[in-house]
């Protein structure tokens, strides 16, 4: 299944998040992800692993087991970089080993101290405060993000953790309009008004983190997971599937692309295994009820600022 979006071009629904995936692992990682059917697939500079990426991917193409054509590849310009869009762009596609990019996404609505392009460094002023750089504007960076379009670089360009009314603002001031908007959200986070509001304007939501970070954001932010939720097991042993398949089902049910994040291939044969039932108006209805407003990913832990205040 895919989602068009205002660009003209297909998203597969379902892809594959490479945060916090190191060395051969994203190898072994992406190489499995293909065999079973895989063709989106989420990178970031900050992840700081598209070199391993790449060498995947050129792999993949070289071995005949999938076309570049038949991939789905997403980055994202890191927030240091907001100046230099342009050679931004440019050093993850090296890294990765490509020609052009299928989608570019600013990651975070904030442009932060430039410590040389493709670092990604999140500087900290004396007080452990995340050094925000107030010269450049987003509307700046997006007009930058515009011209790799024209370019070639890239075919489709996107926000992400961007709210409503900073959607809102690019809509406003963007000649090419942003075709998606990355954002946390699942059961315990369900932003309905920012999901409708993007639909409503032709942007397309992917979710990152659409299971809640389940243990690895619970040891990394204190959060709970919805994976734990008697709710959403109660699902699972109705339609026979495991809860993160339902939580995937429900937001692909939402219109709404996932990007789920895994290292065990058995995890990552079932995350994909959600094209073969479908919840009732009934249970999406029951879902609804548990959002507890509930951001699991918080990065005001490492930057002293809560950047979503």
């Amino acid at each position: 299944m895919a989602i068009t979006l205002n660009s003209g071009f297909k998203m597969p629904i379902v892809g594959l998040g490479v945060w916090r995936m190191e060395g051969k692992a994203i190898r072994d990682l992406i190489i499995n992800s293909i065999k079973l059917g895989y063709r989106h697939l989420d990178c970031a500079a900050d992840y700081r692993n598209e070199t391993e990426v790449g060498e995947a991917l050129s792999e993949a193409f070289q071995t005949g087991l999938v076309k570049r054509e038949d991939l789905f590849v997403t980055t994202k310009l890191w927030n240091s970089d907001h100046g230099h869009v342009l050679e931004a762009c440019k050093d993850s596609l090296k890294k990765l080993q490509l020609d052009y990019l299928d989608l570019y996404l600013v990651h975070f609505p904030v442009a932060t101290k430039h410590t040389g392009v493709g670092t990604t460094k999140s500087t900290l002023d004396d007080d452990g405060v995340l050094e925000i750089d107030t010269t450049i504007s987003l509307e700046t960076t997006w007009h930058a993000m515009e011209e790799l379009v024209s370019m070639g670089l890239v075919r489709s360009i996107g926000i992400s953790n961007y709210g409503v009314v900073l959607t809102r603002d690019c809509l406003a001031y963007s000649k090419i309009k942003p075709a998606v908007n990355q954002i946390e959200t699942h059961p315990y986070f369900q932003r309905d008004s920012l999901v409708k509001f993007c639909q409503k304007h032709g942007v397309v939501v992917t979710a990152h983190t659409p299971l809640g970070g389940a243990t690895a954001n619970t040891e990394l932010f204190g959060s709970i997971s919805c994976l734990d939720d008697p709710i959403l097991q109660d699902l699972a042993r109705k339609y026979n599937k495991s809860v993160a398949q339902i939580v995937l089902r429900w937001g692909i049910q939402r219109n709404t692309a996932v990007i789920p994040k895994t290292s065990k291939v058995k995890r990552l044969k079932d995350n994909f295994q959600v094209f073969d039932f479908e919840l009732t108006k009934e249970d999406m209805d029951l879902i609804k009820t548990l959002d507890k407003e509930l951001r699991t990913n918080q990065p005001a832990k490492f930057w002293g600022i809560d950047v979503y205040a």
